[in-house]
């Protein structure tokens, strides 16, 4: 895994839809119109390809991690520019030095207008930057007085970009009068406030807990992390932090197995490891997203998406345990005109205000059957599900042995333990 994300392939659209547009393009209220409009297109268009991409990654911890890194670096923009280039800078930094990492994310023009740090100048100071920097970025919640945020405000004032998102640094705005934050005084910028925020050890733990809760456990092993810490503080290299956690014996070990709810995408990409399979209408990608509660690049809000059992209601489990034969048995998908209480139902006629549809798919059974041509059905049960199975689920399966492998395996996808990695 290591070896095969050692390079970095960016998630490119073609934007020349915008070729030779320039800011008085955007003065005309006509163009202006159409050109936010085929953007918002784009932005729903760049959404699909990256779950396309995440179903068919070759650079496979390097896309987990950007994955990990959306939901802590939470930010949102309708600019196709600056959602490419902020998705790529997670991608590209996604194993690197969390330093660095964070120091380039200040200065992306879909943070710094995600967080209103383009209005930040020294007249008027705004400081949802320098708040989130440390709420949500770098230390958590209560590390930090109120004076630690104005101070960190006034050092990343003149921010800016110019009209295709490249970083612009705006002098005449920026305060360069002397500030004390965290105890140190002087002439800071917004990097020299990200310096003494990486001195403090409570960032590493921060970020080690974050990572732990991810990708081994929601429920903290104390020790662990702290093993963790260590690692991390030394130089902040992200890369030297996932082979520690991936070659820990301890990641191994049965508590930590099967308790995690799989995430939306997780769960949609799961399934694509069995059975790869094709949506093709990318509106058709965004509806599924919307129906588990998690669409790609549009997080709810800028604490980004609560996970574990917050993935899980009265809605989505029944999208979940249907979706499996929506997508590989082409089973018909039903929601909501208006789009709430989403979920899949089997009776229509109870439900007048409710559409239904079939997603178009296109599955490829051949390289499934290839892929476990030498497992029965028993031997999938185990292959496919990670969690210890229900001592009802077991009898149920045992009876359905004779199915088809293609209709077995789905069944096992529709299980509640499959929910579970």
């Amino acid at each position: 895994m290591f070896n095969s994300s050692k390079k970095t392939t960016p998630l490119k659209l073609d934007t020349s839809f915008l070729n030779g547009k320039t800011n008085k393009d955007f003065k005309d209220k006509e163009k202006k119109r159409e050109l936010q409009k085929i953007s918002r297109k784009k932005v729903q268009e760049f959404s699909a390809a990256w779950l396309q991409r995440l179903n068919n990654p070759t650079e496979i911890l390097r896309e987990k991690m950007t994955l990990f890194w959306t939901n802590h670096f939470v930010c949102e923009s309708k600019n196709i520019l600056f959602v490419e280039s902020y998705n790529n800078v997670l991608r590209k930094n996604a194993l690197g030095n969390f330093g660095d990492f964070t120091k380039i994310v200040s200065k992306e023009p879909a943070m710094l207008g995600y967080l209103n740090n383009k209005q930040n100048k020294k007249k008027s100071p705004n400081e949802n930057f320098a708040r989130e920097l440390m709420e949500l970025f770098t230390l958590g919640q209560d590390h930090y007085t109120e004076k630690d945020i104005k101070e960190s405000a006034r050092s990343f004032t003149g921010y800016s970009y110019q009209f295709k998102g490249e970083f612009f640094f705006r002098e005449k705005h920026h305060d360069e009068k002397e500030k004390t934050f965290f105890g140190k005084t002087g002439n800071f910028n917004g990097d020299d406030i990200i310096d003494i925020i990486l001195e403090k050890k409570q960032c590493a733990r921060f970020i080690s807990e974050k990572i732990y809760t991810y990708f081994v456990n929601e429920s903290i092993n104390k020790n662990h992390v702290d093993d963790m810490v260590d690692v991390l503080y030394k130089d902040y290299n992200i890369e030297n932090l996932m082979r520690f956690v991936l070659l820990s014996k301890w990641f191994y070990d049965d508590e930590n197995i099967g308790t995690k709810i799989k995430s939306p995408i997780e769960f949609l990409v799961g399934i694509n490891t069995i059975v790869p399979y094709k949506i093709e209408n990318p509106k058709q990608v965004i509806l599924l997203q919307r129906l588990l509660g998690q669409i790609l690049m549009k997080p709810p809000n800028v604490a980004g998406w609560k996970t574990g059992r917050n993935w899980i209601d009265s809605n989505t489990i029944v999208t979940r345990l249907r979706l499996p034969s929506v997508l590989l048995n082409n089973a018909e998908i039903a929601y909501s005109e208006k789009g709430d209480e989403e979920t899949i139902i089997t009776n229509f006629k109870k439900r007048k205000l409710r559409k239904k549809a079939y997603v178009k798919v296109s599955e490829d059974w051949s390289s499934f059957e290839e892929n476990y041509k030498n497992e029965s059905n028993k031997d999938l049960v185990h292959q496919i599900i990670t969690s210890e199975v229900n001592k009802g689920t077991v009898e149920m399966l045992e009876r359905n042995l004779q199915l088809s492998k293609r209709d077995f395996v789905v069944q096992l996808m529709s299980l509640p333990e499959y929910q579970l990695c």
